[in-house]
């Protein structure tokens, strides 16, 4: 028996002919065909196979007209189609409504990529337009002009942004969002900020904040929804001081390039996170495909022929694709409204900047109808609607493997020259030779898992019966099982490959600080009109809550006092800080020191001047000037002179990495009163067990200077071109992977639901639900463990290309290792919402036909 058919009635070893009895269709009546052993109107014959239809032509009696090809009947045939997708039953119904679905979830991410440029831009435009324009001094106040200083802080890792500004005439503009200009000790807050300071949580923050709410900042003067931000008056701010003149708004400084690695990290991302997508779109257009070939079955049973089939088909498809582009437009409307309200990594965007880019939306509006007909066609291919029935190989033609690796290597040819020769010094590359060049090498590891999945599981004998219904319904239908998890071999490949590129690359972008976080926490530098100002500074952190140690020391200049030697420059100067013997210490290895010790503090050239730069002025015996000597101004400028007992040290790197030099002086041997607008230059201590202690320290400041910034330690800095492509591409990798699991989920649910009547079956026969449970779980992870394998060894494979090619070593070969935490979790995950439907699945009422 040569075992040419097999219905498609047959699941997991069943058997049977499926006829066209059960499937509803208006053309179903007034034909008088049987469907089994009856003589029906597309031939004749008992027992078994009708005729196969031989091309276009090949019509049967009475079927005038269906052999056409010409627009009508494509436009009559597809009009069909789409009525069989919206009135088929409850099951043609249901079919329709899950491939929309999935259809739209896919377009709806789609349309969210398309608005990311756009978002990207429009916060960049809102930026720009809020601040006070400084392209021009002006040196003048006018009606018109304003005085602006910048007031940032940070409240438990968030930025907290702040604008202080004094109007200088009645004409001077308003800053964007705002109906005024609040009044000294007065501001305008952001609803998120007002939010914040009304709750609890804000607590510290409002202590830090002077001011009085009287208003809000409207969206004008925002970048997001969710941004803290003030606008404050004050009356402190002076031209000469701490603050800025300006006349109006909107001023921008041009971006730079960005990094040809950085580039290529954006390139390679969008193809890893957009393929996904596609992926499960194609998967969601063959929703019940085998529901579908038994209604064309019935077709076939009334007289169409195989072209007017196909083109039924399209129209199917068709109409499914519109309807999940309209669910992809709700979706994505939905989701816009939302896009205020939900941070991921710290960004979010206004629902008016979430608008795709229209070429954008026009091309995935175009592509997404053409994609389900092409689709819906090509898997038509491997099957044959007869009119009793759909007739499919028992034992298919092995898969080919050629094509599958012409695929990779096609990729690799393109990929390799486009990326090769990118240095990091450039500015440009290949954007769309490396694209393609991914895609190809991605699909093409795509198409080898439907190959692996059947080589594997038609090997695959006994075991308990849970095992065997799945391995069994695995060889049935290896091709369903491969789609359903093609998505996540693209996009674990992907974040392979890209997590291999941000570990080579992060070198490149992140450099030490040399800052001893061991030593300080934090550091901040008072600007104090005083000596005494500066010590009143230094003992106020001190004093603070959580503050452990503070090594503070008072910071000026010295001249030197007496005249140039001949042939050299005047205004020699080096810098003097005044501080206690455990501060002092930090800035230089000293052997000894007492309070009125007075120590030269050279730098070698480390990362600072010259030693003779600094004993032009500063020496043992040598008399120095306090304040900056002028030509013709007071000759009694306050001078000071060196200790003959002042020794020479060598300087250290200080908690901020930095080398001092010049005098160091105990508070007994130099008055800081005396020293010439002094500095308070604080690194402090904080006691970890201490909630919040750097908020408090924080507060501290602000109440000191509103415009001081303290800053917080950090042994390696991050490039802020990298860290906003880094936050870019997390986000869209958390889209992709809900996107991910949904389809996983979604699919899984298809199955089940086709499977209704057999595992009504299979139960009604006394087979245990926990054994059907247990197959379904063999179903799911069977294929992701083979897609995962195939994921790490192309995601490997992806990367080394990519790494060798921009001259770079991979730095870890375990990073697949969190891939594959991810996929077991979604094999459980799935696994678990599947099994409210499995049981309901499995009651004998599923038994029931029409």
């Amino acid at each position: 028996m040569s075992g040419r058919t097999d219905t498609s009635g047959t699941d997991m070893g069943g058997t049977g002919t499926d006829t066209a009895a059960g499937a509803a269709t208006p053309a179903s009546t007034g034909t008088g065909g049987t469907g089994t052993g009856g003589t029906g109107t597309g031939g004749t014959g008992t027992g078994g196979a009708a005729p196969r239809a031989t091309g276009p032509g090949s019509t049967a009696p009475g079927a005038s007209g269906r052999g056409g090809a010409g627009l009508a009947a494509w436009l009559r045939d597809l009009a069909l189609g789409a009525r069989f997708a919206v009135t088929g039953g409850r099951g043609g119904r249901l079919r329709t409504l899950l491939t929309a679905t999935g259809i739209g979830l896919g377009v709806a991410l789609l349309l969210v990529a398309a608005s990311l440029p756009n978002m990207l831009f429009q916060r960049e435009v809102r930026e720009s337009q809020r601040q006070p324009d400084a392209s021009q001094e002006i040196t003048r106040p006018g009606p018109d002009t304003f005085l602006y200083a910048d007031a940032e802080t940070l409240y438990r890792g968030d930025g907290v942004t702040g604008l202080l500004l004094r109007p200088e005439g009645p004409k001077a503009a308003l800053p964007p969002g705002a109906d005024r200009i609040p009044a000294p000790g007065e501001m305008l807050v952001s609803p998120a900020l007002r939010a914040l300071l009304d709750s609890p949580e804000g607590a510290l923050l409002k202590k830090r904040l002077p001011y009085k709410p009287v208003g809000t900042v409207g969206d004008a003067g925002l970048i997001g929804p969710a941004e803290l931000r003030y606008l404050a008056g004050s009356d402190d701010l002076t031209a000469d001081g701490p603050g800025s003149r300006g006349r109006a708004y909107g001023w921008s400084v041009p971006e730079e390039p960005m990094n040809a690695f950085l580039l290529l990290l954006v390139v390679i991302a969008c193809v890893v996170l957009l393929l996904p997508v596609l992926v499960f779109i194609a998967t969601a257009v063959r929703f019940g495909g085998e529901q579908r070939d038994r209604r064309l079955a019935a077709l076939r049973l009334v007289g169409a022929d195989t072209a007017m089939v196909r083109r039924i088909a399209a129209g199917e498809s068709l109409a499914g694709a519109l309807l999940g582009l309209a669910a992809g437009a709700g979706f994505f409307a939905l989701a816009r409204q939302f896009a205020g309200t939900v941070r991921i990594w710290d960004v979010n965007a206004f629902p008016a900047d979430v608008s795709p880019v229209p070429w954008l939306a026009a091309v995935v509006v175009a592509a997404v109808p053409v994609a389900a007909v092409v689709v819906s066609l090509v898997a038509l291919r491997g099957v044959t609607i007869e009119p009793l029935g759909v007739v499919r190989t028992a034992t298919p033609r092995p898969r080919r493997l050629l094509w599958r690796l012409l695929l990779l290597l096609a990729g690799a040819a393109v990929l390799v020259p486009s990326v090769d020769g990118v240095e990091i010094t450039g500015t440009g590359i290949d954007a769309p030779g490396i694209a393609i060049g991914a895609t190809l090498a991605l699909v093409g590891l795509t198409t080898l898992l439907p190959w692996l999945v059947e080589a594997l599981v038609k090997r695959l004998r006994g075991g308990p019966v849970a095992w065997q219904l799945a391995t069994r319904r695995l060889q049935l239908s290896s091709g369903t099982a491969a789609r359903t998890v093609s998505g996540i071999v693209v996009a674990a490949a992907g974040a392979i490959a890209l997590q291999m590129l941000f570990q080579a690359m992060q070198s490149d972008f992140m450099r030490p600080t040399n800052m001893d976080t061991a030593r300080a926490q934090l550091q901040t530098r008072v600007d104090a009109r005083t000596g005494e100002d500066a010590r009143r500074a230094v003992a106020a952190l001190s004093r603070t809550t959580g503050v452990t140690g503070v090594m503070g020391t008072i910071e000026s200049s010295v001249w030197r006092a007496a005249p140039p030697a001949k042939g050299e420059d005047s205004g020699a100067i080096t810098s003097v800080h005044v501080g206690d013997c455990p501060s002092l210490r930090e800035l230089a290895a000293l052997p000894s020191c007492t309070d009125g010790d007075v120590f030269i503090a050279l730098a070698h050239g480390t990362e600072g001047p010259e030693d003779s730069w600094v004993t032009r002025t500063a020496k043992a015996g040598a008399t120095v000037a306090l304040r900056e000597p002028r030509p013709g101004a007071d000759a009694r400028t306050p001078t000071w002179r060196i200790p003959d007992t002042a020794r020479t040290v060598d300087s250290r790197r200080d908690p901020m990495g930095l080398y001092q030099f010049g005098v160091l002086a105990t508070p007994k041997a130099l008055d800081a009163g005396r020293l010439d607008a002094p500095v308070a230059d604080v690194m402090i201590r904080l006691d970890p067990a201490v909630p919040d202690a750097e908020e408090h320290v924080r507060n501290t400041v602000a109440a000191l200077d509103p415009l001081t910034r303290v800053q917080t330690l950090r042994n390696m800095e991050r490039d802020a071109q990298y860290t906003s492509v880094r936050t870019g591409i997390l986000v869209g990798a958390t889209l992709t992977m809900l996107l991910v699991s949904a389809s996983l989920l979604v699919t899984t649910l298809e199955q089940l639901r086709e499977r209704k009547r057999l595992l009504s079956s299979l139960v009604a026969f006394g087979t245990r639900r926990s054994t059907l449970g247990l197959s379904v779980l063999w179903q799911t992870a069977v294929p992701i463990v083979l897609g995962l394998a195939l994921a790490v060894a192309g995601g490997l494979a992806l990367g080394t290309v990519l790494l060798r090619m921009i001259g770079k070593q991979v730095e870890d070969w375990g990073v697949f290792l969190p891939v594959v935490g991810v996929g077991g979790a979604l094999i459980l995950l799935v696994t678990l919402l599947s099994l409210p439907l499995l049981w309901r699945l499995m009651r004998s009422d599923g038994l029931r036909t029409e």
